[in-house]
């Protein structure tokens, strides 16, 4: 039996993978600072594909309390933002400490509220 993914799930090509993938948006990309999150935004030449990272330190917690914090944020993706995007935007975004006691809904508010003020940039 093979397994066949939805539109809306979320594939390894849906993440950034290499560090200089990070990178590249850190220092090229547009920024948002919002409550808990630091939010980069931009394209990659020739890449069509819209992507996520999510950075958390460990300030932030232990590894189950980042690698939590991680999923949400990847759901949250996976939910609503990438409807909010273009098509080809990939997004790196930084979790700063206090953010791992957030709920799924408040984690949401804050990353639309980042994608938001980037758009009103562009």
């Amino acid at each position: 039996m093979t397994r066949t993914r939805g539109p809306a799930s979320f594939t390894p090509a849906d993440r950034l993978h290499h560090s200089a993938e990070f990178r590249y948006l850190q220092r090229h990309g547009a920024r948002a600072e919002v409550g808990h999150f630091v939010v980069y935004a931009g394209r990659f030449p020739g890449d069509e594909n819209s992507r996520l990272g999510v950075t958390v330190s460990r300030r932030v917690g232990g590894a189950v309390i980042r690698n939590r914090l991680k999923r949400r944020v990847r759901e949250t993706y996976r939910l609503t933002l990438r409807t909010m995007l273009s098509p080809g935007i990939a997004l790196v975004v930084i979790a700063r400490g206090g953010a791992a006691e957030l709920t799924f809904e408040a984690i949401g508010g804050e990353l639309k509220a980042g994608i938001l003020a980037l758009a009103k940039r562009q």
